[in-house]
């Protein structure tokens, strides 16, 4: 394994959390340079995307390498019977980073496991998402100054969505609180309040998003019904529309408040919001450009030259 990996947020110090800030602080102001020239990167991406996938793809062309791989399994050997582990082994033949996404929880890890060039998790299943917890932090420290001390609401697919599970592990060491706002069916996974516990990080969870829960908060972090994380397509229906965040909601809001959300979404944020200087989900997406051009450096043992000075 690469100790370079990025396989999970956990896989970071805090330290090295900052870092990457400072980083992608560095490319926000110079996004293309020619760091990668000559080298080739792998996007392997077993199940869809859009936002990742694009923005990893435009990252490494910004840093001046290239860009090999897939967007959809079916036109992988995948989908002739090839294993997970032979093709992340033929992959490593020709490239110097593997960026994949994979609708199996820990196939990141396994994938890791097996090669020793670096690889970069976009996404497995339901777990671990630490790209977007890297832009999301920085999102965040953009629009509060800070990441210490703020009470962050997650809201909606709590139970499936990797987002908010690796930014509650990623916050640990800035002394957040969280409201948790889910139907039961979604609630946030026992793992990691318990998580939360051991950490003494103070949370409430709550089926009510209630005035007095959006105007205690610095970030209200909203979330998509992932329907293809149903078995049951009777209980996605019964559970897609419980949570939906009008621009009428915000008018008692923080005036540092900034609504996030991974994107895409659906019905969860009404479209009214957008014009409101409190959404900032679009440019969030932009920063996971400068993001993941601070992971890519970090997969490659590369620091922007000049970045100390600049």
């Amino acid at each position: 394994m690469n100790p370079n990996s990025l396989v999970s947020i956990a896989d970071l110090t805090k330290d090295e959390i900052l870092d990457l800030l400072k980083t992608a602080e560095y490319f926000e102001r110079h996004p293309n340079s020619k760091i990668l020239d000559g080298r080739v990167a792998a996007t392997l991406f077993f199940e869809p995307s859009t936002r990742t996938r694009l923005s990893f793809e435009t990252a490494v062309n910004r840093l001046g390498g290239r860009v090999i791989g897939f967007s959809d399994a079916s036109t992988s050997s995948s989908s002739k019977g090839e294993t997970l582990h032979d093709t992340i082994k033929m992959v490593s033949n020709y490239v110097d980073i593997i960026i994949m996404r994979h609708f199996l929880e820990g196939a990141a890890r396994y994938a890791s496991e097996v090669t020793d060039v670096p690889v970069v998790n976009a996404g497995d299943g339901a777990n671990q998402h630490p790209s977007q917890t890297m832009l999301d932090l920085y999102s965040i420290y953009k629009t509060q100054g800070t990441l210490y001390d703020l009470t962050i609401t997650m809201v909606g697919d709590l139970k499936y969505g990797r987002t908010v599970h690796s930014l509650i592990m990623a916050m640990q060491y800035f002394r957040p609180k969280f409201n948790f706002v889910a139907c039961q069916e979604l609630a946030m996974p026992d793992e990691y309040k318990r998580f939360c516990d051991e950490k003494g990080i103070p949370y409430t969870e709550t089926t009510d998003f209630s005035p007095e829960v959006i105007n205690s908060s610095d970030i209200i972090y909203m979330t998509r019904v992932q329907r293809e994380r149903f078995t049951d397509i009777m209980e996605y229906e019964r559970v897609k529309d419980l949570y939906n965040l009008h621009n009428s909601m915000l008018d008692n809001s923080k005036d540092n408040l900034r609504i996030l959300h991974p994107l895409p979404r659906i019905t969860e944020i009404s479209y009214d919001v957008d014009a409101n200087p409190k959404a900032y989900y679009f440019d969030q997406a932009r920063n996971g450009l400068y993001a993941r051009q601070a992971i890519i450096c970090r997969a490659r043992g590369i620091k922007p030259e000049g970045m100390t000075n600049d």
